[in-house]
């Protein structure tokens, strides 16, 4: 049985318990930068110690590496289990991020701490690409940018619920609290997952040859280069949130898990908005999301010294960011043409080359003492060079068009 013959309320079990593992992924990808400087300070005393700046930069390294191992692992996982039962890889997948985020609660130094986030992030793309296949067959067709949405429901309520308590809790009892919390979430996931999502099958005959056939078609290179492009503006301010909150605007540390909530409630919008408007009309999503973003996060920059406005742009660049994510996905898999399983995938890996981007770049400019405000215009940088990308992808596509007579 597959999922689009289960009863209805059969199968709502089937998406919230996927949407159960992409809560504890939200939570595990985006709790770091709520906790950077916390981690600096227990991690890395002695250059906390010389220069508080220097030690978060040092520290968004983990942000990097968790990005890695997505980028890397998306494809190599997706590709090697594309032949095997959906349902049996969704439970390894969840329990392999169950333990790898119990290894980051345990790892006693930053080298550690170090590998255990790029382990726990070789599961994510592979995790949400196969449960993105999984949904729309849920859903049905028409709605496939919905399905893909409502996958990533998780994480964007993790970004509401999760990241702000997982951030609080990190501050008050220790940043390492907020991992085991995470495993738990994923050990839960991995038994509901097993309980209530239905037997789905592969694809035989897919192989991993046949699957890197993607990589070929020049379109999927351009779709990958608006995420990790594009998207590395919304990592680049996401991922030093907490200091702009508090150096910046000179808000207590208190005020930095109510913005991330702020964020999270602005991406959860955006990831239900974005999901019908790509469905309506995918290309012009894209493109005047990419806009949105580039002018959100110039204001953002502008204006960050005042908590108020601050809070405000925190939520539009969540709002928009959010709407873009279902967009690409679904741009992605339109140019994968039957390399679907894979797609899906390549999607993480391209936000994820964002986010190590945003987060890398973002560390650069303020190790060069340019200050937190900075990222913000590394962001808009990023923004436009996505939609640069965007509309040579749009205008290629068009020239290859029939002509109507």
């Amino acid at each position: 049985m597959t999922s689009s013959t289960l009863a209805r309320g059969a199968a709502k079990w089937a998406l919230l318990s996927l949407a159960i593992g992409s809560f504890g992924i939200g939570m595990t990808e985006f709790v770091v930068m709520g906790l950077l400087p916390n981690i600096a300070q227990d991690l890395l005393p002695s250059q906390w110690a010389a220069n508080s700046d220097d030690a978060i930069a040092q520290t968004g390294w983990l942000i990097s590496l968790y990005a890695l191992g997505v980028v890397i692992g998306a494809p190599t996982i997706a590709g090697a289990v594309a032949k095997y039962p959906r349902h049996r890889v969704m439970i390894a997948l969840a329990l392999a991020l169950t333990v790898f985020n119990a290894l980051t609660f345990l790892a006693p130094t930053f080298e550690l701490v170090a590998v255990s986030r790029f382990l726990s992030g070789l599961p994510h793309g592979a995790y949400f690409g196969i449960g993105a296949l999984v949904a729309a067959d849920v859903l049905g067709p028409g709605k496939r940018a919905q399905g893909v949405a409502f996958v990533l429901t998780g994480l964007t309520v993790a970004n509401v619920v999760g990241v702000p308590l997982g951030t609080f809790l990190g501050q008050q009892v220790g940043w390492r609290a907020a991992f085991i919390v995470v495993a738990a979430i994923f050990a839960l996931a991995t038994i509901c997952i097993g309980f209530f999502v239905p037997e789905h099958p592969g694809s035989p005959d897919r192989t991993m040859r046949a699957e890197l056939r993607v990589f070929r078609i020049g379109q999927v290179w351009l779709a990958l280069g608006v995420g990790a492009i594009g998207f590395g503006g919304f990592f680049a301010v996401y991922s030093y949130v907490a200091p702009v909150v508090t150096e910046v605007a000179g808000s207590p540390e208190w005020a930095v898990p109510i913005v991330l909530v702020v964020m999270g409630l602005g991406m959860t919008i955006g990831n239900l908005v974005g999901g019908h408007l790509a469905d309506r009309d995918l290309k012009r999503t894209l493109v005047g999301g990419l806009v949105a973003l580039a002018v959100v996060l110039s204001l953002l920059a502008l204006t960050s010294q005042w908590i108020w406005t601050l809070g405000g742009f925190v939520f539009l660049t969540g709002f928009v960011a959010a709407a873009l994510s279902p967009t690409i996905q679904t741009r992605l898999m339109d140019v994968a043409q039957d390399n679907q399983s894979i797609a899906a995938a390549l999607n993480h890996s391209a936000l994820n080359i964002g986010n190590s981007l945003g987060a890398l770049l973002g560390g650069l400019v303020i190790a060069l003492g340019l200050g937190f405000v900075a990222p913000a215009w590394v962001g808009v940088g990023l923004s436009l060079s996505g939609l640069a990308l965007a509309l040579v992808s749009l205008a290629l596509e068009r020239r290859r068009e029939p002509v109507a007579v």
